[in-house]
């Protein structure tokens, strides 16, 4: 019996032994798999700050413009746009302007040839011989009733076929002055053709010698000077959206140059079967290569505060998150940083090592953009007057990655 509980004893002892090399030699993984976590600290020598350009700058406090971003068109208010017709038709004898020209109102920019305007001025011109006639036939008739030589009916006679006479003409001048006619007494079947607005000839549907309806186009004008947007704002952001508000756009196939406009109108239904609602902008100052039909990405400024905020470029994306990086006095760790020369060894003790500046990456949370600058609501507190990287932080993210994946190999 003794002999059974001296082995039970040796076994059990044994087992103990076994247990703690287990949990130390667990102990020492986990260890290890902590030291090999990724560090958010990178170092870099002078030369290759030099060949990265990094610049060193801090976190300023910005006024910056929050913004909505919207789509949309230019549009020339139906005011500002207008066909040229005739009033009469006839044969185009000439065109005196083409696409891109600019026309004042009343402008001649073509003429027509239509032989009923001679029989109009024929018709005037024998209408005002007889009321000529006629004007002295009242004339003689007064003196023969206030003579009691003549009844006062054929006075009267005279007046009324004067008074016809006199309502014809008007009638014969009204139709010549309507077709832009002068009223004069030599014949002329050619009839100008003028600019009812100021503006630029967009397109010319005639040609000299074609045949023209009366009121068929020959032409088009538009004035770019009342030129406006129409964007489309969705039901959510309608609220956000008030007359006066100030717009910045460019122009979708050309974004280099930004123009402005102020909103003037909001629509108050829905554009056809979409939750979008229109609202309307005036352009303002230049309007130089604005064109109606135009596609245009705008931004309408919602208000404009104060904020901590970072150049663009200081800010760099990696696996989903946005980081800046800070100057800092926290060392690399030793497994964490492959150093430029060090894959090889140091060669009997030979190597020196250059100067290293360190750079700690800060996960940030963007916000606002405006004028080059983004606001940045950093994840830790960054302490006052922290510098930071503002020119070259892609080359330390790059920098950073590649040497975990260097250390994970």
């Amino acid at each position: 019996m003794r002999k059974y509980i001296i082995i039970l004893a040796i076994a059990c002892i044994l087992l103990l032994g076994a247990c703690g090399n287990k949990t130390e030699t667990k102990t020492e993984q986990t260890t290890t798999e902590e030291s090999h976590a990724e560090s958010n600290v990178v170092a870099i020598n002078d030369e290759q700050m030099k060949m990265a350009g990094i610049v060193l700058g801090s976190v300023e406090m910005k006024n910056l413009t929050t913004s909505l971003s919207v789509n949309g068109t230019l549009a020339v208010p139906n005011q500002n746009k207008a066909f040229i017709t005739s009033l009469s038709g006839g044969i185009v004898r000439s065109i005196s302007v083409q696409p891109g020209s600019y026309v004042r109102k009343g402008q001649i920019i073509g003429t027509i040839v239509n032989t009923e305007l001679s029989v109009i001025q024929q018709q005037l011109i024998s209408i005002n011989a007889q009321i000529k006639f006629a004007e002295q036939e009242q004339t003689r008739q007064k003196e023969l009733v206030s003579g009691n030589a003549a009844p006062l009916k054929n006075l009267q006679k005279v007046e009324a076929e004067l008074n016809g006479l006199r309502a014809q003409r008007n009638a014969l001048q009204g139709q010549l002055s309507a077709l832009g006619v002068s009223i004069s007494s030599s014949i002329s079947s050619t009839l100008n053709i003028t600019a009812p607005i100021s503006g630029t000839i967009s397109e010319i549907t005639a040609q000299i010698g074609s045949n023209v309806d009366a009121n068929s186009p020959i032409a088009q004008i538009i004035n770019n000077s009342e030129l406006h947007l129409d964007l489309f704002v969705y039901e959510k952001d309608l609220p956000k959206v008030a007359s006066g508000q100030t717009i910045h756009f460019t122009l979708t196939n050309d974004p280099g140059k930004e123009y402005d406009a102020t909103i003037y109108s909001i629509g108050t239904a829905f554009v056809n079967e979409t939750k979008a609602v229109p609202v309307h902008a005036h352009v303002i100052n230049d309007k130089t290569g604005l064109i109606e039909g135009m596609s245009v990405t705008a931004r309408i400024s919602l208000g404009q505060n104060v904020y901590q905020a970072v150049p663009d470029e200081a800010i760099v994306n990696n696996g989903g998150k946005d980081y800046i990086f800070i100057l800092t006095d926290k060392k690399v760790e030793a497994h964490s940083e492959v150093q430029e020369g060090d894959d090889h060894g140091e060669e009997d003790g030979a190597h020196k090592e250059l100067p290293q500046t360190n750079f700690e990456r800060i996960q940030i949370i963007r916000g606002a953009s405006d004028v080059g600058y983004t606001e940045i609501k950093p994840i830790v507190n960054i302490p006052p007057n922290t510098k930071i990287v503002i020119k070259g932080a892609f080359f330390l993210m790059a920098k950073m990655t590649n040497a975990g994946e260097a250390h994970e190999h």
